[in-house]
């Protein structure tokens, strides 16, 4: 079969948030690019099987538990129906309605999209297979990876259709019935979060002492207390040490913190234990680009590998995996390649677990800062104190913000509670601002709002809280 030839002066090596951000920001900017995607539609991991298709499953979660937390204040819909192919097509009808609307764009800016695996022939060429398709070079003046990562694997772990990442989940086969989540970090505990709406009877496994283990203890216990409830099973420093697929369901040993073992059986198992990036997948080694032993492409703050005319932006650069990270390092990744002089060097990049409560943070954590040596101190606002929360009939959320007690500058910001997700935006303008204690709290927030907890808890830093009793006054 013959190979054709394709010149680009931009190349982009995958189509998640950070690959089409890259490729459209280079053709924005004059660049002739191609984008090299495997499967037949764009948007990579997070619009297809991660971040919008979640969401939408985590909403529909909200609106049953909400709908029998209202039973208990005078309003009651019955028994709720409920239909999971139904929720699952709209889900899919969402990230369609996204994709279709990524390959407009492409269209709109002349970003010629090819579909194949993509993998380096050298610093100037990438070869590109599909299926019955003729193979495809494509000669590049510059190049872009973006190409993501997978689900970590665990060798133990059997191949059974009763088992699956969180592609899998995704499809909602298993709403009913035991299931086992292991991996109590934010893909796994959201995960938890809708199953266990749906009407399934979930075990959450998780092998460190808390459950998202890069957050505070204290942002993260609210949600601990509920899950506790919610879930079947919220079992910590305990591992998994064993596997069995059988007709009856999958046998699970369990090996607690003090050697302890136990066998549960359930109808299906969700691994959520991580994801390791895909940079040893496309012969980078051709090219002449470094990669570590665990995959990752090393950049520099403009994102360029060590070699100069190749770039690399998302998961495959490094934690924290996230398509918010992705998407600024790709414009400047294609700005750089444009003739500007732009850096990635945000002060902090904030994470957020969609479940329910939300748990959000950005900057030093606690944790962070009492490993540093930081001279800091914080102020914390209960949520059962704000109005606007009670009235969602919640009061387990909690605002702490942390500051650099010699400068007053806000380092730091932990929230959980309803829309923890949102409001973390605040906290990331402040600090990459570098406000002090004041600016905060002399912004005027509308009330009733969650949002004045933020002010809220630097009043109680300040000692000047009048709604409260400040333990720094």
């Amino acid at each position: 079969m013959s190979t054709k030839v394709i010149e680009a002066e931009v190349v982009v090596l995958g189509s998640g948030p950070g690959g089409y951000t890259a490729a459209f920001r280079a053709a924005d900017l004059g660049k002739k690019v191609v984008l090299i995607e495997l499967y037949d539609v764009l948007g990579g991991v997070c619009l297809n099987v991660g971040c919008i298709p979640s969401k939408a499953l985590l909403h529909a979660a909200k609106v049953i538990d909400e709908s029998n937390h209202m039973k208990n204040h005078g309003i009651d819909f019955g028994n709720i129906n409920i239909d999971t192919n139904k929720i699952v097509s709209w889900k899919d009808g969402i990230v369609k309605k996204l994709t279709t609307g990524l390959k407009m764009l492409a269209k709109q800016r002349k970003v010629e999209v090819i579909q194949g695996f993509g993998k380096f022939q050298s610093p100037n060429e990438i070869l590109v297979e599909h299926d019955g398709d003729e193979s495809k070079v494509v000669k590049f003046e510059n190049a872009i990876i973006a190409v993501g990562s997978r689900p970590v694997k665990l060798p133990f772990i059997p191949e059974d259709e009763r088992i699956f990442t969180s592609t899998g989940a995704l499809r909602c086969e298993y709403a009913k019935g035991s299931m086992l989540v292991i991996g109590g970090g934010i893909i796994g505990l959201e995960m938890a979060t809708v199953y266990s709406s749906l009407g399934a009877d979930v075990t959450v496994v998780e092998l460190a002492e808390q459950i998202i283990l890069g957050a505070d203890n204290d942002i993260v216990s609210p949600l601990a207390k509920i899950l506790q409830k919610k879930c079947k099973n919220l079992y910590l420093k305990t591992k998994v040490v064993s596997a069995e697929a059988k007709k009856e369901g999958i046998f699970v040993t369990f090996e607690d913190d003090d050697g302890k073992s136990k066998q549960e059986i359930f109808d299906s198992v969700l691994v959520a234990v991580g994801r390791i990036p895909n940079g040893k997948l496309i012969d980078a080694d051709k090219a002449g680009v470094e990669v570590t032993e665990q995959g990752f492409i090393n950049t520099n703050s403009k994102m360029q590998t060590n070699v100069p005319n190749i770039y690399a932006v998302g998961d495959v650069v490094g934690h924290p995996m996230l398509a918010h990270k992705a998407i600024p390092e790709g414009k400047i990744a294609a700005e750089n390649i444009s003739g500007k002089n732009h850096h990635f060097e945000p002060k902090s990049i904030p994470s957020v677990a969609y479940t329910d409560p939300e748990v959000a943070w950005a900057g030093v954590t606690e944790n962070e800062a009492k490993a540093e040596g930081i001279n800091y101190s914080k102020g914390i606002f209960p949520w059962m104190a704000s109005g606007r929360s009670l009235t969602h009939g919640r009061d387990e959320g909690l605002t702490k913000v942390i500051f650099n007690k010699d400068t007053n500058v806000v380092i730091g910001v932990g929230i959980v509670g309803s829309n923890a997700g949102d409001l973390i935006s605040e906290a990331m303008l402040a600090i990459e601002m570098g406000c002090d204690a004041e600016d905060i709290s002399l912004t005027i927030h509308p009330h009733p709002t969650v949002s004045e907890t933020i002010v809220g808890a630097t009043e109680m830093y300040e000692g000047t809280i009048t709604d409260l009793i400040s333990p720094n006054k």
